[in-house]
């Protein structure tokens, strides 16, 4: 393993519990524990803790903060109060995706970008190359940990109480102070817990000891591809933009951000292709760059495992991109059936 590679706090306690560690966006993380398949479904039937500490932590203050922000992401950032969050793009010239991020917003003009571990460099960057007069961006995210808990049952385990969703307050587990964000990137109830990186061991093992399983990335790209979330690097890039990628609904095209300009003019004329989620009408499991018949490319694949069945997203045609719609699929060289299906993939049971 590279001795480039960097590490979370939390890396001897994944050591220590036996898990199979990779290389992933410069860091070396856990794929998984006692497997992919099992901690998956531990997170839609009870709960699961993901480490996330890899995760960028921004801090962006001073008086003219909101006003900045409002210039340089996607959506609305004035409708926060303090206490809220909200799921944001920061966008380049031509509406392409440096990141896809959540904006968090604390008190006395201070938010929390938490952004993807590979892009922590270039999105602290591209802010602090545009900094405006009277705000301060600040890369913190040494300073931290951070710890994914997700499943119906996590805020019973960790012994919270309930709060609407894309909201933060300070709270505590088994002594531990922390900030309790509801948020997550699973589909399920949960929160992301944020506390001192000298607390991430602490925490973890506090977590652990209340039931909640360990789970790893392998866990944590199937469960949100199955509720079509979309993967920086994968799905949605500096070279895809927000409406083909079916995030139009970030984007508030009545406020002035970076590309916002071709933005609109593709929702006024639309796209020339579209980010659909398929399931494999043949048993077969689609992968990255796996060619759709017709110009489209699988973005993102793999086998559910709440579902038992192949399923992906990736672009196609404007044209072939309604629901119920059938696809053929190259995997590794055969043609295989698919269908586009609405999004989420995997809906829990009414």
């Amino acid at each position: 393993m590279s001795a480039t590679l960097r590490r979370t706090p939390l890396y001897e306690r994944h050591v220590a519990a036996g898990a199979r560690m990779v290389p992933f966006a410069g860091w070396e993380m856990p794929v998984q524990y006692d497997g992919v398949i099992p901690e998956h479904l531990a997170v839609r039937s009870d709960a699961g803790a993901f480490d996330v500490s890899h995760m960028g932590q921004l801090h962006v203050e001073g008086p003219a903060t909101a006003a900045f922000l409002q210039s340089m992401l996607s959506n609305d950032i004035a409708r926060l109060a303090d206490g809220d969050a909200q799921y944001t793009l920061l966008t380049n010239e031509g509406g392409g995706i440096v990141d896809d991020l959540i904006v968090y917003r604390m008190s006395n003009g201070h938010y929390l970008l938490v952004v993807n571990a590979g892009n922590r460099e270039s999105v602290y960057t591209w802010l602090k190359e545009r900094e405006a007069r009277g705000t301060e961006v600040r890369d913190a995210s040494d300073d931290y940990a951070l710890i994914a808990v997700q499943g119906p049952r996590s805020l019973e385990r960790l012994g919270l109480d309930e709060a609407p969703g894309f909201t933060h307050a300070m709270g505590e587990v088994d002594g531990i102070e922390l900030m309790v964000c509801r948020t997550g990137y699973t589909g399920e109830t949960g929160v992301e817990l944020l506390c001192p990186a000298d607390d991430g061991v602490a925490l973890w093992d506090a977590v652990l000891a209340r039931g909640v399983v360990p789970c790893g990335l392998g866990a944590r790209d199937t469960l949100r591809l199955e509720v079509c979330y979309p993967l920086h690097g994968n799905d949605i890039t500096q070279d895809t933009d927000a409406i083909s990628a079916g995030l139009g609904w970030t984007c508030a095209l009545d406020t002035d951000f970076t590309g916002v300009d071709v933005l609109r003019r593709l929702k006024e004329h639309g796209p020339e292709r579209r980010l659909v989620a398929f399931v494999m009408q043949e048993r077969a499991i689609p992968r990255q760059g796996m060619p759709i018949e017709g110009g489209g490319e699988v973005t993102s694949g793999t086998q559910s495992p709440s579902l038992d069945v192949g399923i992906g997203m990736g672009y196609v045609p404007t044209s072939s991109a309604a629901v119920d719609t059938d696809l053929v699929v190259d995997v590794r060289g055969k043609p295989r059936r698919a269908r586009v299906v609405q999004k989420p993939i995997y809906r829990k049971e009414q």
